[in-house]
């Protein structure tokens, strides 16, 4: 119970902090974009930075890892696609819906969650799985948007764009830049160690503030079936083919199994809302799920830290 209240306590009193400072309108009507931008692009890619740029290759060598969280990913994507595909459903709207039931929140809630309940040494296996969720998930996504919406002839100038994109994307730049600085193994003065942890020390309060601010400005929509459709795949399927993988599929050390495990149990990320708003593809959607999943999350995820926290074994 202690590692329960220690672990997850902190992470959900931070959203409720966030949640209602946004129900009060305490940080004025653009809090969220404003704190969102300075998670993106200045806290996250400074801890994402320090902690590639300090890893061994011996650390992040795990293919067993690797191979399980995206196979886990793409079977969820796949389900969510076949059922929603199975109603007739647009090929966009499948993909949407395919990309926020696989679509674990990592950034914001994995990091600081994994930090309390593991601690640092499992860094390298959340950054892993942030980059397979905002490189790979992201981008083959936006392409099956695309064909959808403008044509298969577009494929090309597409792809190539999301990839220009993913290279801006500083969540993707700055862990392969610390990966850079550590394959070539140059030390970081004291005081680019100092500015980096600093910066990144603002990274999870922020983020989690961040998530409470966006939820106080959900709205539920009206068409709940494809909402609750996307919170039990979330929630339930997704950690479920993890533990699956993990346990009797691909061989890993005990503390990336439990953070594979961990983080498929995370609820939606913002990052299908944002796709769905950017195409007009019922964003309500993509919003109502995040609500849904962050709520009961408090519940799933603290099950998860029970079963998967400081000497148990997945």
């Amino acid at each position: 119970m202690s590692v329960i209240i220690n672990a997850v306590f902190p992470l959900f009193a931070l959203i409720l902090v966030g949640y209602i400072s946004g129900r009060k309108r305490l940080l004025g009507a653009g809090a969220v974009d404003s704190l969102n931008k300075f998670v993106v692009w200045m806290a996250l890619p400074a801890l994402l930075f320090q902690a590639m740029a300090q890893i061994t290759w011996e650390q992040v060598n795990q293919p067993g890892y690797v191979a399980a969280s995206f196979l886990a990913i793409a079977f969820v994507f796949a389900t969510s696609y076949a059922l929603d595909r199975r109603r007739r459903g647009r090929l966009a709207d499948a993909s949407i819906e395919g990309l926020a039931a696989s679509y674990s929140n990592s950034g914001f809630m994995g990091i600081p969650l994994c930090l309390m309940v593991f601690g640092p040494d499992s860094l390298p296996p959340v950054i892993i799985a942030i980059l397979l969720t905002a490189c790979a998930l992201f981008a083959f996504s936006i392409v099956l948007i695309e064909v959808d919406l403008v044509g298969p002839g577009s494929v090309r100038v597409t792809t190539r764009k999301v990839a220009m994109s993913l290279l801006r994307n500083p969540l993707v730049a700055a862990p392969v830049l610390g990966a850079i600085v550590a394959a070539l193994q140059i030390p970081l003065p004291y005081a680019v160690l100092q500015f980096t942890g600093l910066l990144g020390a603002a990274a999870s309060p922020c983020a989690l503030v961040t998530i409470g601010l966006f939820l106080a400005q959900g709205k539920l929509t009206l068409h709940l079936t494809p909402v609750w459709r996307i919170v039990a795949l979330k929630l339930f399927l997704h950690p479920l083919i993890a533990f699956v993988l993990v346990r009797w599929v691909f061989d890993m050390p005990p503390l990336w199994a439990s953070t594979a495990i961990l983080l498929a149990a995370l609820p939606v990320g913002t990052g299908p809302f944002m796709l769905a708003k950017l195409y007009e593809r019922e964003p309500e959607t993509a919003s109502g799920a995040i609500l849904i999943s962050t709520v009961l999350s408090v519940a799933t995820v603290s099950v998860m830290v029970a079963l998967l926290g400081p000497g148990s074994t997945p």
